[in-house]
This record gives structure tokens, C-alpha cells and sequence, in this order.
């Protein structure tokens, strides 16, 4: 499998996917050097807050460009998922355009008078729809999620979660891989998301 490497963006929640591999037995580097990013047999893109910010500090590194080139297996989390996008609404950046979708911000797609709150924070059902990383979950298990902003569901999508509409709870293309559930922080299920992924 070679190195696992956490991409260091200075955006992420770097410590707790650190420790969820960890707590599977595995080792893994957390870097921003394109050196051993390139290196790595496989490469977790973690992320949280800003989409404009964040993509401003890979662009800063040249990471922006280099993870779409990246033929191993890469697996988005969370904000990692929607920079991995054409387009996100959240500060109007364009995304790497690996999954070919926008992002957009739940208030202004919700039904008129929804009471639904903003984030979307807790657990919630993904509907699996042929994931990889959902091998061996069932269909309608419990995720954990904390997010203002989603993934339109498109080509890509291989698992749909609802919260008021329905949106991308994990995409899949070719080596690219992503979730808007933070695995790490989802009990079991999450850890074998993870298993999964690095089973790849």
C-alpha cells in the first residue's frame, strides 16, 4: 500500500484523521510537500472551514494543481470533497473540477419555510448507490455531518444523504474518492469506510 500521506493545507482536521488511522493500525505522514505526496500510495485530502480561504492556501502551494495529476488513490473529506469540485458557491471559487458538479449553500436551495437548521450538523442516513467505500455498510446507515455547503449530485455520485434536498454523500471517479461525512468521527461505519479505502 506505501505511505499513507495527510495532505497539510493548513484547512483541516488533520489530528483526528490522523489518530482514526491510527486507531486501524496504520502509520500515516501529514505533509504539503508535493514530493512525498507524489510518493504516497495513497493520500487522505481532509478539510473544514472557508472554501475561498482554503483554496487560496493550496493554490499558494501549487497543490491545486497537483492533486488532480495524482494517479493513486486520493480520498476527499468533508470541505476536501466540495474544493474537489467544478465550483463552490461558498466565496464563488472555482474547484479542481474532478467531480464535474457545483457547490451550493443550503438556505438558498431549501424549500420556502423549511426549519431546517444550518449546518447540517449530526448524524444522518447515506443511501448507497454502488460505493466502493460503503462495501460491507449497509444502505441507510448513520454517518456524521457538519456542513453549510453540498455537493449537487451528478455523474460522480455514488451515495446520496437528504437534508431537505438531496446531495452527495460520497463521490467516485477513476482514483478520486470523497465523502461530505466525516468518517473519522463516525464510529464503526467510518472506520470501515476508511478500511475500505485503503483496501483499494
Amino acid at each position: 500500500m506505501g505511505t499513507i500521506a495527510i495532505l497539510d493545507y493548513g484547512a483541516g482536521n488533520t489530528r483526528s484523521v490522523y489518530y482514526a488511522l491510527r486507531r486501524l493500525g496504520h502509520e500515516a505522514r501529514v505533509t504539503d510537500e508535493a514530493a512525498v505526496l507524489r510518493r504516497a500510495g495513497r493520500i487522505i485530502f481532509p478539510g473544514v472551514g472557508h472554501a475561498a480561504s482554503a483554496m487560496e492556501r493550496l493554490q499558494a502551494r501549487g497543490l491545486d494543481k497537483l492533486l488532480p495529476t495524482l494517479t493513486q488513490p486520493v480520498l476527499g473529506i468533508c470541505l476536501g470533497l466540495q474544493l474537489m469540485c467544478s465550483h463552490s458557491d461558498e466565496g464563488n471559487v472555482r474547484g479542481m473540477g474532478i467531480f464535474d458538479v457545483r457547490v451550493k449553500y443550503f438556505p438558498e436551495v431549501l424549500p420556502p419555510h423549511s426549519k431546517l437548521r444550518i449546518p447540517h450538523m449530526g448524524w444522518n442516513s447515506v443511501d448507497d448507490r454502488g460505493s466502493l467505500l460503503l462495501k460491507g455498510i449497509a444502505s441507510g446507515t448513520f454517518f456524521y455531518f457538519v456542513h453549510s455547503y453540498f455537493a449537487e449530485t451528478g455523474d460522480g455520485t455514488t451515495a446520496v444523504s437528504e437534508y431537505g434536498i438531496p446531495f452527495s454523500a460520497v463521490m467516485e471517479k477513476e482514483n478520486f474518492f470523497a465523502t461530505q461525512f466525516h468518517p473519522e468521527k463516525s464510529g464503526r461505519a467510518g472506520e470501515q469506510v476508511l478500511r475500505n479505502f485503503l483496501e483499494i
